[in-house]
């Protein structure tokens, strides 16, 4: 389908292709990683901490924070995909650390012209709490083993370092 507004990213991808390494990889985690984190552009999630294609498993959603779905994913990794360490790494000047819930609601029914009150975004009051009842959820899952190391971090977008806070 050409003139679909992603012909840039398809030609992009094609470029990626043209030297594509990873074909065949079994998808394990080669560093024994997993993070959860932001959906946030601002964040790198591999290279923040030294690694590359293929050494992690990636979780993003708004927030950083740990979900039903991103506990799936845990479990999963924990048990199939090699990850004996999970960190878990929201991020300074986060959107649904820093407004309301009902000014997100105000601002996302500004842009889609019609009512948003009905939608939850799951702001955070307290960004350092919250990681720390996410670090406590991950740990003492019935599914994640004793032996999973489990850290609690707060990544700061303007100097690109990572704060342990758990």
């Amino acid at each position: 389908m050409t003139g679909s507004g992603f012909d840039d990213l398809l030609s992009a991808n094609r470029d990626f292709a043209s030297d594509f390494a990873y074909g065949g990889f079994d998808g394990i985690a080669r560093a024994g990683v997993a993070l959860v984190t932001c959906m946030d552009s601002r964040i790198d999630p591999l290279r923040m901490i030294g690694l590359g294609p293929g050494d992690a498993k990636i979780f993003r959603n708004p927030g950083g924070r740990v979900t039903e779905a991103a506990l799936e994913a845990i479990v999963l990794a924990t048990h199939l995909l090699n990850v004996n360490r999970v960190l878990i790494v929201p991020h300074t000047r986060c959107a649904v650390a820093s407004s309301s819930e009902d000014e997100i609601r105000e601002r996302i029914a500004a842009s889609a012209g019609t009512d948003a009150a009905w939608q939850r975004f799951h702001v955070i009051d307290d960004q350092v709490a919250a990681l720390g009842q996410d670090v406590h959820k991950v740990r003492s899952h019935p599914l994640v083993p004793e032996s999973v190391q489990v850290g609690g971090f707060l990544y700061d977008v303007d100097s690109g370092l990572l704060d342990q806070k758990y």
